[in-house]
């Protein structure tokens, strides 16, 4: 038989955890179409690739990914396909791009999370999720995507930036985007509970429009509460909903933040435990970093970010005084938060720069410059802020149930998570720590996410499904990325194919867009 590509002479890492083999795989129209262990290759191929005992692994599932935009002007994704990234899941934190239906919504959505994913240049063609499917397609992107339907969007077409409960016929009205929305093929539900707008739905709201999910079998992936002094009632009521509904949970970014709580991991990993002793489908993600990344316009209070963006810059500029007392209340130390991305030259020079630097530049305090530069850049400011504690950080990397995810933003000077987060783990805390096995840190990159969102045709090397692929050098993986130079690809990670098409080949980008939109 003649293969479209023959990858030989690999040790072949399965995603499930088994332990490695050698062998060869022969790739035909975008699968998998043969595993052949320590046999000799009779067979011709277009393409014949002696791997030399590197190994060759699944594609990786990025479970937290905030590309729903940037992916229209940059649709390579660079920093996470060179990482071997092949599959992305939108829609985090409640933030999807898709359904929106209110009138002069897209602006004001994306305006309302510039600070997240930027002002990439693209026509915004789409109301519908299928429709936004459709403009990914047309446009084309390198790695595979799937989108949840994010609990602020709906909340967002049917009451804006409203700071209150809904009506019931309100709360009817954003459940039926939901199922429209599972409908055209969303693979689950989001929410972030610290952001606008949806930082006011009661647990009502939340179970309301999880409990649509029921029918599908799709995952509710929450930002909880709370992830600091009271995440203990925020898993709780999670793990209710889920337990309520008989509805899969995922806890995204799963983390305790600030030092009150490092060391708690135990405590935090036994209530998920205990949850799914009572019959509860949870799982987690987290990204193997100390510092986390988001918008700066999240620091304000929710009453200046109710009523959209323009009135948020209205009150950013008239009610100075009483947003900076709730900075100068909320934020524990400045010099924790880091400016990644703004969007303009003037003010570029802070980029990599803290808060407290950049206050003593512009000679005043922090909470002030804080409010300036959202004012100046229109929002549009990503930051920053160190809040975990290595120890509980490898603590989470070997719970069995948690996978990997980047959480990565794309503009500026960003999080390293967003280059680095794939080789970090198999580089520094597999090999070089020892925490656990090459086998099981692909797991939980692979199979195990692939389980989570329920892909039938990803996350493990078997005849027959779809070829996508790392191939990587143990000895060699790794990141080079810092937070003070983080825009570095990976060491060791020569090969990456989608879809049976090469996307990194001899660790040089090909620019290759073979990706599909996975309609669950």
């Amino acid at each position: 038989m003649t293969y479209d590509i023959l990858l030989k002479n690999g040790r072949i890492v399965d995603g499930t955890g088994a332990p490695w083999f050698r062998g060869m795989i022969g790739i035909s129209d975008g699968r998998i179409e043969t595993i052949s262990r320590n046999t000799p290759v009779r067979e011709s191929a277009a393409q014949t690739i002696d791997l030399d005992g590197l190994m060759v692994a699944p594609g990786f599932i990025d479970l937290h990914s905030h590309s729903d935009l940037r992916l229209f002007s940059e649709p390579e994704l660079l920093p996470k396909t060179m990482q071997g990234v092949t599959t992305e899941i939108l829609g985090q934190d409640g933030f999807s791009m898709a359904p929106i239906y209110r009138d002069g919504g897209q602006q004001e959505w994306e305006d309302h999370l510039s600070g997240l994913d930027g002002r990439p240049e693209r026509e915004w063609t789409w109301g519908s999720l299928t429709a936004y499917f459709d403009a990914i397609e047309a446009n084309g992107v390198a790695p595979n995507v799937a989108t949840l339907v994010g609990h602020g969007t709906v909340r967002y077409n049917v009451m804006g930036m409203d700071l209150r409960s809904p009506t019931e016929a309100e709360l009817q009205e954003m459940a039926d985007l939901v199922t429209e929305a599972l409908e055209d093929g969303a693979v689950g539900f989001s929410t972030g509970l610290d952001y606008m707008p949806q930082v006011t739905a009661d647990t009502h709201e939340l179970q309301t429009l999880a409990g649509r999910l029921s029918e599908y079998g799709r995952p509710f992936v929450a930002h909880i509460r709370n992830q600091s002094e009271d995440i203990w009632n925020a898993l709780d009521e999670f793990v209710d909903i889920g337990f309520e509904e008989d509805i899969p949970l995922h806890l995204s970014h799963f983390k305790l933040m600030y030092a009150p709580q490092h060391g708690k991991t135990d405590r935090a990993i036994g209530l998920l435990e205990t949850a799914r002793d009572r019959g509860v489908d949870i799982t987690a993600d987290q990204y193997p970093y100390t510092a986390g990344s988001t918008m700066l316009a999240a620091s304000l209070p929710p009453w200046a970010r109710s009523d959209g963006p323009e009135e948020t810059l209205n009150h950013l500029r008239s009610n100075r005084r009483k947003i900076q007392d709730h900075l100068e209340n909320e934020i524990r130390d400045w010099s924790d938060i880091v400016i990644t991305s703004v969007a303009s030259e003037t003010n570029e020079r802070y980029v990599g720069m803290a808060m407290d630097d950049i206050a003593d530049e512009r000679v005043g305090t922090p909470a002030e410059a804080v409010v300036d530069l959202l004012l100046e850049e229109q929002l549009e400011v990503e930051r920053i802020c160190y809040f975990v504690d290595e120890e509980d950080v490898k603590e989470i990397l070997q719970y069995k149930h948690a996978s990997v995810a980047t959480d990565a933003l794309l503009g500026g000077k960003p999080h390293p998570r967003t280059y680095g987060t794939y080789p970090r783990v198999l580089g520094t805390y597999a090999r070089d720590q020892n925490l656990f096995s090459f086998e099981e840190a692909i797991r939980m990159m692979t199979s195990l996410p692939a389980r989570i969102v329920g892909f039938e045709q990803k996350g493990v090397i078997r005849e027959g499904m779809d070829a996508d692929l790392v191939v990587f050098d143990p000895q060699h993986v790794g990141t080079p990325a810092t937070y003070e130079e983080p825009r570095q690809f990976p060491w060791g990670m020569p090969h990456v194919l989608i879809n049976g098409t090469f996307v990194v080949r001899d660790s040089e980008h090909t620019g290759a867009t073979p990706g599909t939109v996975i309609r669950q």
